[in-house]
């Protein structure tokens, strides 16, 4: 029996790729890989909108809930579990299904990963000590390439672009276009794409619901796991801004909208990225089509891709 290499979905937060991937993976026999670099941490499961354990339980799902909420989780990591759930996969004939909006972990699959250097633990504190707007001086005038994408609202982001800076000389955003291809190069990546008013209208429905499920509470318990002591975990957007709002730095309602703003950003420059730096097949998705509806959609598409072996 031949099994076919993989599908590829993504697209940005909140656009409905999960429930695709659902369906996808039930007519097709698969099994789903997730490509999302907070819903690795256990405990972080509202935030994140991570599957359901009825969800976990229709269709296998791996790369969820593989580290502690006090530990750090890296692109090279992804790529190295990834690599072993892409063989336990195939080697029960199912097929993989990537899914997830965490474009650099699609890239560091596809492409390779760049060659960075390793972390300065010296240089890392002194950055993490130094005023953020002083970094993004820093960063605006060496790096304008870099400083104009980055999230500049994420320490942990500016902070490594900085570092990278001093230790090589040279701006992140030349080192990283030294990526080498080592996995899939031919692989096209199906990228899912709403009318911006409603994928708005889908991001401000998830984080209701988000705080409806008990986001807050949510964050408390983690904050006595340790959540404030990972730099990476504390940045996913909701958590960060419910820890705030923990500590008086604004009430609920304002916390609320804020999460909003926040991760309406983050789908913009989630579609920004895929447009700029992964092998993307833009996917329309009207108003009126279901989850099921591009789930065939998407199918066909995929089965034009990868016509069955002809067995003349």
């Amino acid at each position: 029996m031949s099994v076919p290499c993989a599908i590829y979905l993504t697209g940005p937060t909140a656009v409905g790729k999960s429930a695709v991937a659902l369906l996808l993976a039930e007519r097709l026999g698969g099994e789903i890989i997730s490509v999302d670099s907070m819903q690795v941490y256990r405990g972080l499961d509202i935030g994140t909108a991570k599957p359901t354990p009825a969800e976990r339980a229709r269709i296998p799902h791996h790369l969820l809930d593989v580290c502690d909420i006090r530990e750090e989780f890296s692109a090279a990591q992804f790529v190295e579990r990834a690599r072993a759930a892409l063989e336990d996969i195939r080697h029960r004939q199912r097929l993989p299904i990537f899914c997830g909006g965490t474009g650099l972990y699609f890239k560091a699959w596809l492409a390779g990963l760049a060659p960075l250097p390793e972390p300065d633990p010296a240089l890392r504190a002194e950055l993490e000590a130094t005023p953020l707007p002083l970094l993004l001086a820093e960063l605006e005038k060496k790096d304008p390439v870099t400083f104009a994408r980055l999230d500049r609202q994420n320490p942990r982001r500016v902070v490594r672009a900085v570092e990278v800076l001093r230790l090589t000389g040279r701006p992140l955003s030349e080192v990283a276009s030294t990526w080498e291809t080592t996995q899939a190069p031919s692989a096209k990546v199906f990228a899912l794409h709403r009318n911006p008013d409603d994928l708005r209208k889908l991001v401000e429905a998830r984080v209701d619901s988000m705080f409806a499920a008990g986001l807050v509470e949510e964050t408390r318990r983690l904050l006595e796991a340790g959540l404030a002591h990972n730099r990476t975990a504390m940045q996913a957007i909701g958590y960060r801004q419910v820890v705030e709002h923990l500590q008086g730095l604004r009430d609920l309602p304002a916390t609320v909208a804020l999460v909003k703003q926040r991760t309406w950003q983050l789908a913009r420059r989630q579609l920004t990225y895929l447009r700029h730096q992964l092998p993307v097949v833009w996917v329309d998705w009207p108003k009126e089509m279901s989850a099921s509806g591009m789930a065939e959609h998407l199918l066909e598409l995929w089965r034009k891709e990868n016509p069955p072996p002809s067995t003349g």
